[in-house]
């Protein structure tokens, strides 16, 4: 009768000393990798890529127009996302009066320009097209709504009032069907029955349908999933084929019933297709705080976006297991780019050393994460921004021209990662390092990332030995990732380093 206890508390015995074993040994190595081959953990889904908002050093002849354009050749994403959007209205609106006496105010002038440079820049891969600004004359306003003469003069009041003059929301969506026409029909026939000649005949496979809704116009649920309806049924008589995006939400965390009405296709007419939902996340610091204080506040919030995304993926799964999910503006806005807007005549101090590769690091391990949870697509947030104009959200250097790391974080994740690999199981103690392992057409690859503004020496598995490291970090500054031989199985990491490991 005593023998099974005498074994049970043997066993209980062993395990007691293994798990202590184990936690010793990482409280020894804290930073040591481990990999499990044999554990996968899903096939990836996830196209990491970014967004392009419309502003002026994009405007043919602006300093930054040629070096982003070309850089963003380079990179050869799909879901690429371009914005036309309401700071500039004459670059994004076209038509910018009411139709009157017979007569329309179409002119695509100041519009053309950039998009057909972007959709050159992005020939042969996928975009998607969001004018996000509607006509301010199709909003009932106390006044109209007027605007600066000058297509590059910033305005900030452009998106006024909160009910369309339209409650059938025709005019509205008739507005967009022309658009989508304009753009890959050739042209379209205006409200008196004028046909306009574009010229145009681009592949657009995706359009999202507005943009952050909560704050543009304030939209409802049952109000945004009524336009949704009826600008997808007017665009898709232009082009069946084409899929749609919506929502773009800026704070997903706070409407959740958004998630629960839209994606619930009782809300929806007949037929109407919910593709993908969007939505975004930026982490914003105090102003009291310092880039000491970001690098753990950056990844806390990074935290609970992450918690966002693992709550909305089960409202989706519930409702919409076949629509797919785009997190299209992933960044990080400083305090001082609002005061910029905010406050006329200030000057807002620069981007303190080492801010450029701790935000790239931070949108690699949101990439790591949502990788993991099967999101579709990953989109950093955004290709050109300048003084006034959010310039901590820049992936340019907007003082010199050059991609800066956060460009090349998103570069190396692109060039080495995509759908079809295989994410494998990968863990490290330290909770200042991310990891992740994958199977990929060109063999076994770890990506690691360091979190904190202090060198990391990190104890790789011993499969990596000869392995090629490549990596975005301080000692690279605006220029591609190095490339070295890893000498051993110990890998100094530089702070904020994302660094891919290619093994043999």
């Amino acid at each position: 009768m005593r023998w099974p206890f005498v074994r049970t508390l043997s066993l209980l015995t062993i395990a007691l000393f293994s798990f202590r074993s184990l936690h010793a040994e990482e409280a020894a190595n804290p930073n040591a990798v481990k990999v499990d081959w044999g554990k996968v953990i899903l096939v990836s889904k996830s196209t990491p890529t970014l967004q392009v908002v419309v502003n002026p050093q994009l405007l043919r002849g602006a300093m930054l127009h040629d070096s982003s354009f070309a850089a963003l050749h380079s990179l050869g994403a799909d879901y690429v996302r371009y914005v036309p959007w309401l700071p500039y209205p004459r670059q994004a609106v076209a038509e910018l009066s009411p139709p009157a006496d017979g007569k329309t105010s179409w002119d695509f002038a100041n519009i053309d320009p950039t998009l057909d440079d972007f959709m050159k820049a992005t020939e042969g891969h996928s975009v998607i097209l969001n004018f996000s600004t509607i006509p301010a004359w199709m909003y009932k306003t106390d006044k109209p709504v007027t605007f600066p003469d000058d297509p590059n003069q910033v305005f900030w009041n452009y998106t006024q009032g909160t009910e369309l003059r339209d409650p059938t929301m025709k005019e509205s969506a008739d507005y967009f069907a022309r658009l989508l026409s304009w753009y890959t029909k050739g042209g379209f026939t205006d409200e008196y029955g004028k046909r306009h000649e574009s010229g145009h005949h681009y592949k657009v496979p995706y359009w999202e349908v507005l943009n952050e809704i909560e704050f543009e116009h304030h939209w409802t649920p049952e109000e945004y999933t009524k336009f949704y309806d009826a600008v997808t049924v007017a665009m898709r008589k232009v082009d069946p084929n084409i899929k749609f995006v919506g929502l773009a939400l800026a704070q997903p965390s706070l409407v959740p019933t958004m998630f629960e009405y839209f994606l619930n296709p009782a809300h929806h007419h007949a037929g109407v297709p919910l593709d993908f939902i969007s939505y975004h996340f930026y982490a914003t610091p105090t102003a009291d705080q310092t880039i000491g204080d970001w690098q753990f506040s950056f990844f806390d919030q990074a935290e609970g976006f992450l918690n966002t995304v693992r709550y909305v993926e089960e409202i989706r799964k519930r409702l919409s297991p076949s629509t797919k999910t785009d997190l299209d503006e992933l960044g990080v806005i400083l305090t001082e780019d609002d005061k910029e807007i905010r406050q006329p005549g200030y000057i807002a101090k620069p981007e303190p050393a080492g801010y450029w590769n701790l935000a790239g690091a931070m949108y690699a391990h949101l990439y790591v994460q949502t990788a993991k949870m099967g999101i579709d697509v990953v989109g950093e947030s955004q290709l050109v921004g300048y003084r006034s104009q959010f310039p901590s959200v820049s992936m340019m250097n907007y003082e010199t021209a050059d991609p800066n790391p956060r460009y090349w974080v998103l570069k190396l994740l692109k060039d080495n990662f995509g759908p079809g690999d295989q994410l494998i199981d990968a863990s490290v103690a330290n909770p200042g390092l991310s990891v992740l392992a994958f199977q990929t057409k060109r063999g076994k690859a770890i990506l690691l990332i360091n979190k904190r503004g202090r060198a990391e020496q990190v104890t790789l598995p011993a499969e990596a030995n000869g392995a090629r490291v490549s990596f975005v970090a301080p000692s690279t500054r605006d220029h591609a990732p190095a490339d070295t031989p890893l000498q051993g199985l110990t890998l100094t990491m530089e702070p904020y380093e994302v660094a891919v490991i290619q093994l043999k």
